[in-house]
């Protein structure tokens, strides 16, 4: 047993302390520091010389032997084929490249390295033959491939065969590559002079690459070899080519700048022009600015100006586009087109036409003010200026048409439509246009339009008519009851006119009762009826104590009767306004005291100046809203002497002045 105890193992000390050391050493930390000291440095394998044929025979077995197994192992992998056939090559041994290559092509015969690698070695080994075979079987199992095609043309140029590259290129062409491959053969015939090669590919370049482009490459090709009417049959042509549907700014442009350097300017005034009618306006903004700058650089004052307004209608077109309801881009347009010399009657048709077409989306008045006053101005040019009759009145029929009159309308559409009828002669329509207004949507300024127009062409009876009809659709228009009365008072009609403003001051919501009585009263003056004005005036007074009233009717009673008559009636005025509001009573006594400063009493004028009222600075507490102390404020108040409550306080006044006066002479 003790013999056992002795042989175990002895016991493992705990660690008493299990923190985390402070300083953590990890396996990454190792293998780096084992890096930086190089402490796993592996000395390279001893170079190996050969020195005689048996030994070279020996390694050259081994190697391939090597390459061999890992092209058993793996035969898709390229790379082993590749590095196989390049030891081979480096070893002298073409022969054996070459059929390394032909097997690395019979697992993968549309590998592009393999077909490179091949042919460079062929060409470095100066084996022009071979490569040329490389080459033509390469394109003929890959004849996308740009790459071979570049390859096989620049080793024929090298070594001078240019009628062999020039066959490969016309082979290569027969695919119709992309555009840089045909500007290879076009550089490769002008680098022996073949001009009239290069335009025949160029012929086939614009056919098969149909881009604008390529067209004006082949116009500066023509410019540069000296061939300017050439030149500009290849860009006429492509404008003709192109047609309207795919025309193209870039295409004019350049042709512009060619006949700019020919110093053709008209012709490049003909090419903006034309550019600039056909192309949309959104792809023209070089086009206008480069149209500018040859107008600034060569032409007269005229053209730039025209320049500029077509500029100008660029920008309005953009606009318009961007928001075809912003009325004023199309009023604005439209003073453009209309302030030219030559005026464009069509176009500018044209854009009326476009600008009318965007009718208000909403049914509210605010949304049709602005668009109605297109319909307007459209007229206006259309009589005015085209001097189309019909057009005109198609103009306002239209206009007339498309008001929504049920929801309103717009009064001032239909008196034009009726003016201009007028100056057509033709009075029926007239009439019947504003007989259909006032029965369709009746407003106070389609009767007053109306009542005009027949009373002058003196057709009175009508006038008689239509403001019966118009104080039957709205009685309380104060206006047309006294213009209706001046109407029969000028026709004579004197019993007429004194019952329309009986009539017309019984109503009982006049808009503005003061000028029917106003036009009562002088009326009845004008008839020298002073009886009837007195009358007038009491019963006026009856309604209303209005200072003004009572002023007026005291100077008419000082006027027309007798100078005690008017005093009663400024003193009734005086009695009545106390209880009114003291600015009125003031204003009162002051005309009282103008009109007896007329008259010359000085008895009177003594006593009215005495009831002046006498003009006190106060104070008086402001209370907010909220309830809350406001402060104080001054204010002026009037203080007749002639009122018992202010006799004490005007005595007061009195005496402080008298003081304030003996001070100031014992001072001096």
């Amino acid at each position: 047993m003790e013999a056992e105890r002795n042989q175990r193992m002895p016991k493992v000390a705990k660690v008493k302390n299990k923190t985390p050391a402070e300083v953590q050493i990890t396996a990454e930390q190792l293998l780096r520091e084992a890096k930086e000291r190089e402490l796993e440095i592996v000395p390279p394998p001893p170079k190996q010389k050969i020195s005689d044929p048996e030994e070279l025979a020996e390694y050259r077995l081994k190697k391939r032997k090597g390459f061999e197994d890992n092209i058993r192992k793996n035969r898709g992998v390229i790379a082993n084929w590749l590095k196989y056939a390049s030891w081979e090559e480096s070893q002298k041994e073409i022969q054996r490249a070459r059929s390394v290559y032909e097997r690395a092509l019979d697992v993968d015969s549309r590998n592009v390295t393999v077909w490179l690698k091949y042919a460079e070695m062929e060409m470095k080994n100066k084996q022009i033959n071979h490569a040329r075979n490389i080459w033509d079987r390469a394109v003929s199992i890959l004849p996308r491939v740009n790459q071979f095609w570049y390859k096989y043309t620049y080793m024929e140029e090298m070594v001078g065969n240019i009628a062999g590259c020039r066959q490969i290129f016309q082979r290569w062409m027969e695919w119709k590559p992309e555009e840089q491959a045909w500007l290879t053969y076009i550089k490769f015939e002008m680098r022996y002079k073949e001009v009239d090669q290069a335009r025949n590919i160029y012929e086939h370049f614009i056919l098969v690459h149909a881009e604008v482009k390529n067209w004006i490459r082949y116009a500066k090709f023509e410019e540069q070899n000296t061939s300017p009417e050439k030149a500009r049959t290849i860009f006429e042509r492509a404008i003709e080519f192109f047609g309207d549907e795919y025309m193209n700014e870039e295409l004019f442009l350049a042709f512009a700048k060619f006949e700019e350097k020919q110093r053709e300017h008209d012709r490049v005034r003909v090419i903006y022009k034309y550019a600039l009618d056909r192309l949309p306006k959104d792809n023209t903004q070089n086009l206008y600015r480069a149209h500018c700058t040859h107008e600034k650089k060569f032409g007269s004052k005229d053209a730039i100006e025209n320049v500029i307004f077509s500029k100008r209608k660029l920008q309005y077109e953009q606009k318009i586009e961007e928001d075809p309801f912003d009325y004023d881009n199309w009023f604005d347009y439209l003073r453009l087109l209309e302030a030219e010399e030559q005026l464009d009657l069509d176009f500018i048709r044209d854009v009326y036409e476009r600008a009318i077409a965007n009718i208000p989306q909403f049914i509210e008045k605010r949304h049709w003010r602005r668009y109605i006053y297109l319909w307007i101005y459209y007229a206006i040019f259309e009589e005015l200026v085209a001097e189309d009759l019909e057009r005109t009145r198609a103009v306002y029929k239209g206009a007339l048409s498309i008001i929504p009159h049920k929801a309103f309308t717009f009064a001032k559409v239909w008196i034009m439509a009726a003016h201009f009828e007028v100056r057509q002669k033709d009075l029926p329509k007239a009439r019947k246009l504003l007989g259909t207004s006032i029965g369709l949507c009746p407003k106070p300024k389609l009767f007053r339009s109306y009542i005009e127009l027949e009373i002058e062409v003196r057709e009175f009876d009508r006038c008689r008519i239509l403001y019966e009809k118009f104080i039957l659709f709205s009685p309380e228009k104060s206006t047309t009851w006294v213009k209706f009365a001046e109407l029969e008072c000028i026709l004579g009609d004197i019993d007429r006119a004194r019952a329309i403003y009986e009539i017309a001051v019984n109503q009982p919501q006049l808009d503005m009762p003061e000028v029917v009585w106003k036009g009562y009263i002088d009326f009845e003056m004008e008839q020298r009826n002073f009886d009837a004005t007195r009358d007038l005036y009491e019963r006026l007074l009856d309604r209303t104590s209005h200072v003004k009233v009572w002023v007026s009717y005291g100077r008419f009673a000082g006027s027309h009767f007798d100078h005690d008559s008017a005093r009663k009636v400024f003193e009734r005025a005086e009695k009545t306004l106390r209880e009114q509001t003291k600015e009125e009573r003031c204003v009162l006594i002051e005309a009282w005291y103008q009109y007896e400063q007329q008259v010359g009493d000085a008895e009177w004028i003594a006593k009215v100046k005495k009831m002046l009222p006498q003009k006190v600075k106060k104070r008086r507490r402001i209370i907010n809203e909220d309830g809350s102390d406001g402060g104080w404020e001054e204010y002026y108040d009037y203080v007749f002497e002639t009122d018992e409550e202010a006799r004490p306080h005007l005595k007061l006044l009195e005496r402080a002045r008298a003081w304030k006066k003996q001070e100031t002479g014992q001072a001096e």
